[in-house]
């Protein structure tokens, strides 16, 4: 697909901004940080919820738990992928039976992620309460589910595609969000 032009929609500040707003959040909601534990989606939700973790203990003083999630074989569609796909890292450092566990995703498009990673939770154990954190909604969901927390939402159309850099992530070197349009004709899949 060809690139007719990428447009920054959020910088490092408007990120930082974000995930502050989803650290209150999450705060207010569960009040405080008591059985709370965050699972981050690879990769850049990992990165999304080590920083809301440092957040929270700037806000409240209490370290929370930061686990990793590959959900690369619970999707649906792994199966349909041209190429095979490479699972990645799961470590979740904590007991998942009766944990407040919030998951981490950069972007949240048609739902089939988060549903992964829902099957994928429960193997691991039964939590007291799932939510969902993601920095930007770009709608399209394909699936009856919701975010809980959201940093931004962005309606995008099918001829577009919200790319996330963080600075964590091998290749990125910046914190910003943009929006990706293609061609006319070439359609996002």
């Amino acid at each position: 697909m060809t690139v007719s032009r990428e447009t920054i929609i959020m910088d490092d500040k408007g990120m930082r901004r974000s995930l502050l707003k989803i650290a209150h959040e999450i705060l207010a909601r569960n009040e405080g940080a008591e059985n709370l534990a965050l699972l981050g989606l690879q990769t850049r939700g990992v990165f999304m919820a080590q920083r809301i973790a440092a957040m929270i203990v700037e806000t409240e003083g209490v370290t929370v738990p930061v686990g990793v999630l590959d959900v690369t074989m619970y999707r649906d569609d792994f199966r349909n992928k041209m190429k095979q796909p490479t699972a990645k890292v799961t470590s979740i450092p904590f007991d998942v039976d009766n944990t407040n566990i919030v998951l981490m995703d950069d972007v949240f498009y048609t739902g089939r992620t988060i549903r992964a990673a829902l099957d994928a939770i429960m193997d691991y154990g039964r939590p007291a309460r799932v939510r969902f954190a993601v920095l930007i909604d770009r709608g399209h969901r394909e699936l009856p589910i919701s975010a809980d927390y959201i940093g931004k939402t962005i309606k995008t159309q099918s001829n577009q595609d919200i790319r996330v850099r963080m600075i964590e992530a091998p290749g990125d070197g910046v914190d910003e969000v943009s929006l990706i349009t293609f061609d006319e004709g070439e359609v996002m899949g």
